[in-house]
């Protein structure tokens, strides 16, 4: 189940609340009654495979990155 982030639009106090993507949003804060909004966090994301760009564009070999220069190469310049 998510967790979720609420604070109170009138007090400020701010908690967490696990619930079922089913589940309907809170709406009163529990400490003063007050109406409450969702905190959206940043979340931190990495990319990791040999499907993104990074991967791709680096040149770690030399036949690997000979072979794979010479296909994007082509398909890039018939894609564009």
């Amino acid at each position: 189940m998510p967790t979720y982030a609420y604070a109170c639009k009138e007090c400020g106090h701010g908690f967490e609340a696990r619930q079922s993507f089913d589940d309907p949003a809170l709406t009163t804060c529990p400490e003063c009654g007050g109406p409450l909004r969702k905190v959206f966090n940043s979340v931190g994301v990495t990319f990791k495979g040999a499907g993104f760009y990074r991967t791709d564009s680096r040149s770690s070999g030399t036949s690997s990155s000979s072979s794979s220069g010479s296909s994007s190469s082509g398909s890039s310049s018939s894609d564009a």
